[in-house]
Parts: C-alpha cells; structure tokens; sequence
C-alpha cells in the first residue's frame, strides 16, 4: 500500500512539475517585453491623451511622446506612415469616420490574439463601443474608453423665460417629435431666442429616426425617406429664421454658447461682421464630448444653469478608437498604454474624475451612475441620461464610407436649402457624386 501510495504521489508530482514547466514556458513565450528606455510615441487627431499620457508616465517609467495631428489632416498623414512603417507610432488612435476604414487593414495589433486576449473583457464594455473595435472577421483590433450618445444640451435660463420651466423632462417632451421641435422653435422665435445655431444641426436627429448605413450588405446606397423629410425640415428653419445661422465650428457657433451673437455672421471673425441685430441661441444638438470639450470652454460664465435632455430621435456622434501598432517594436508598452486607457479601473475612475467623459467600461459606470452630478447641467446626473442613449445605439448602421457620404449630402443639402438647386436636383447630385467617388458603390443611377 505504501509502495503503491508512494507511486502515485511521485506520479502526481512528476505530473505537476512538468504541466508547472510547460506553462511557464508558453507563458514566458506569449508575454510581452516593455522595454523602458524606449520612447512610446502616440499619434492622435486630439489633445486628449496628454493627460493620461503624463499619469502613464508617473506609473509605468516610461517616457512618451504624442503627436497631434489636425483632425482634417490625420487620415491623408498617417496613412502613408502606417504602409511604409517609417516613423510610424507605437499606439495610434482613429475617428469612428476612420474606423472601419482601417478595421480590416494590417494596422493595428489583432488583440484576440495572444497575448493580448481582448476577446475576454467583451462583457465589461458598452456593446457598440466594442462591437465597432471589431473587424469583419470579428477580431478585436482597436478599443475606446469612452461612449458618445447625444442628446439636446440648453440653457435653462431661457427655458423658464419662454415656458417657466426648465426640467429635463419638461423640455425633452417639447422636443420630442420633429412637430413639437418646430412648436418650440416659434415659441422660442416669438420670445426673441433661436432653437439651435444652424440648420444643419438636425442632421443628426435624421439619423437616428431611421437608423439604417449609407451603404447596405448589397454595396447599395441607401437614401432613407428620414433623409429626404429632413430636407425640408432644414429649409424650414432657414425660412422661418428659426435658427441664428451660425455655421457650425465657425466663430459666431462657439460664441454663440456664451450669449448673443450677430444673425448671420456667416464664418467671419465676429469683430468683423456687420450686423445691429443680435440672437441667443437656446441650445445644441451635441454628444458626450460636445458638453465636456465644446459646450463647457465657451460658456464658463453661464456654468450650473445648462440642461440636458433628449430630441426628437436618438443618435451618436464620433468616439476615439485605439490600438496597437502592428509594426511597432514596442509592443509591451504600447499594449500597456492601450489596457490603461480602456481597462484600468484605477486610471478611469481617476478620468472620470477629471473629466466626467462618459466611460464605456461598465465596471466603473455600474459604480458612479447613481451618484453622477455635473455642476454645469445645475447637478444634474448626465451619467444616466447618456448610458440609457447608448443602449439604443445600433453600430451597424457605421461603415467605411460615413464620412464622405456624409460630408457629400451635407453639401447637397446645404445647395437646396439656399435655394441654389431644387430637392430633385439635390438629390441626383448626391447621386452622381457618390458614384463619382466609389464606383462601387450601386446607386438609384445605375438602375436607370
């Protein structure tokens, strides 16, 4: 018995230490070396890695760099670096306009792989935010930190002014339908305030009430009836003079959060517009970051009397995707950089502490959306608000071509509404043009 106990203990042992060697030997081969006399350079459309960059530093050692390139400029100049791999960055972030452009292409690290393993956290991410990080074959390739639902962001002074009352809820309703906006908007208009600054500002509450992608499964363009009805909602609002006609990014659109700002300035410098009459606009159709990066900067002096609620339809807008470089040569820190940034829980509870961004990383939303208060929405919880949005998010409505098709009908649209082209002719324009710049792509033309 002795003997027979002690053949098996042996055989147990032998068992262990050689299942105990080959594991650490698979490991040692999978894991990753972070290197910390090497510089860990990231490049970027946005400043909003500094900070993260700096708390990267302090925590890991490792000197960075970060190139910001101009959001207009970024795809036509890290494109090239990426296919030559000269100069190229360790991590690199994307728009989600350039997301699934870059998905299926050999850029970014395959972190489904080992020893990466994305694939296991899927369950702790906002479900679109993830999904969209995926490539056709459904492999992680890139990750985001952050959800970027919208909603209708208002000054509340101007709310109890006009309706004597400024409660999320309140003017959610009188704005919850594409009638109630334009009953609003001449309620606004009579009390002398523009519902928003642009009449492109709408465009967004197009797609969201009928959230379908510019191009379907049979590479056909797909211009939806919700399209075409906010044709006419647009020359409704220029018409009317419903809105401040402010062009979104230009000077009198950032002004125009702060107070008063010239009707029509158009994109000029506002010391250099001509005009004695002066509107306020009542709020702006933004996402997430629009609050926290646009709207908060240039309204300092109006800050705890601002309102959030929902439009017409939901919707969402932009995101920050990002990853490792495929041909990068410091992989360990790149990779750590990249988990901090979306998988730390340490590191986002301090970002959201800093910046109230809305997180995709459930485990740390679970914790604050209860207790969520911003000062500049009057201590209203923005956390909940934003995360019932993004549960309504569809991310298969993105594709590669958004950006383009996008900036395409948005010019078309901007024809008809000036009155320089009738909606037909709106609308085979965007025809012929779509076709111009992707073949590909099979349009209402083609079937002629």
């Amino acid at each position: 018995m002795k003997k027979l106990l002690s053949a098996v203990l042996s055989m147990i042992l032998i068992t262990t230490l050689f299942v105990g060697c080959g594991s650490k030997t698979n490991k040692n081969a999978k894991e990753l070396e972070i290197n910390k006399d090497k510089v860990l350079r990231v490049w970027s459309f946005t400043d909003e890695l500094k900070k993260p960059l700096e708390y990267f530093e302090k925590k890991y050692g490792i000197k960075t760099e970060l190139t910001i390139i101009p959001t207009e400029n970024y795809a036509s100049k890290i494109q090239p670096v990426l296919e030559s791999g000269v100069g190229a960055p360790d991590v690199f972030t994307a728009e989600i306009a350039w997301v699934k452009q870059w998905i299926d292409l050999p850029y970014w690290e395959n972190l489904s792989e080992d020893p990466y393993n994305a694939d296991e956290w899927e369950k702790d991410y906002v479900p679109y935010v993830f999904n969209l990080g995926k490539d056709s074959n459904g492999n992680v390739k890139a990750l985001s930190w952050q959800a970027t639902p919208g909603g209708f962001i208002y000054k509340r002074w101007i709310a109890r002014k006009v309706w004597g009352n400024d409660d999320p809820a309140f003017v959610g309703e009188k704005l919850s339908s594409m009638e109630n906006f334009f009953k609003a908007a001449e309620e606004l208009k009579k009390a002398g305030y523009k519902i928003v600054p642009d009449e492109g500002a709408i465009r967004w509450f197009a797609k969201g009430s009928d959230p379908k992608p510019w191009v379907n499964e049979k590479n056909e363009l797909q211009l939806t009836q919700a399209q075409i009805d906010f044709m006419d909602y647009q020359k409704k609002l220029r018409e009317n003079e419903y809105t401040a006609m402010a062009p979104e990014w230009s000077p009198a659109w950032f002004a125009s959060m702060q107070g008063p700002v010239p009707f029509n300035a158009g994109w000029d410098k506002l010391d250099k517009v001509k005009s004695d009459k002066k509107v306020e606009v009542f709020g702006y159709v933004m996402p997430t970051w629009g609050l926290h990066y646009v709207i908060k900067p240039n309204a300092k002096d109006t800050a705890g009397d601002w309102g959030l609620t929902s439009g017409p339809s939901p919707y969402f807008w932009g995101g920050t995707w990002i990853g490792v470089y495929s041909g990068s040569d410091n992989k360990g820190a790149a990779w750590e950089f990249v988990k901090m940034m979306t998988h730390d829980e340490e590191f986002l509870n301090w970002w959201y502490q800093e910046t109230g961004d809305l997180l995709s990383y459930k485990p740390v939303t679970d914790k604050v959306k209860d207790t969520a208060s911003d000062k500049f929405l009057k201590g209203q919880n923005h956390y909940q608000f934003f995360l019932k949005e993004a549960e309504k998010i569809n991310p298969n409505i993105v594709t590669k071509y958004d950006q383009g098709i996008d900036n395409i009908w948005g010019n078309v649209v901007s024809e008809y509404v000036n009155g320089k082209k009738t909606k037909e002719q709106a609308i085979n324009e965007f025809y012929k043009q779509v076709k111009n710049a992707y073949p590909e792509i099979i349009t209402p033309l083609d079937k002629q």
